[in-house]
């Protein structure tokens, strides 16, 4: 099973379930100049919310769950949810 991506229109960090992303209202104005922070995502295993950039909302970017109780890898594509295989 694919989780599909959810967003939210407004920041209510109440109702971010795992899978669920927040774009910034300010959009690339932290981070690094190449490669900003875009949005909030929920990690789609454990609901851990963090930081992501730019690129990684693009699909271009794996991204690793910062929680210390999950190590879930994951990547965008079409607007799915992708874990990374382990090699």
């Amino acid at each position: 099973m694919v989780p599909e991506l959810n967003f939210l229109d407004e920041w209510i960090p109440e109702q971010m379930e795992p899978g669920t992303m927040f774009v910034l209202e300010k959009a690339g104005e932290l981070g690094k100049p190449e490669n900003p922070y875009w949005a909030v995502l929920a990690c789609p295993s454990c609901g851990a919310l963090g930081l992501i950039t730019r690129q990684q909302c693009a699909g271009l970017e794996a991204m690793i769950c910062g929680s210390n109780n999950c190590s879930a890898e994951y990547y965008f594509s079409d607007g799915n949810i992708y874990y990374r295989r382990p090699h």
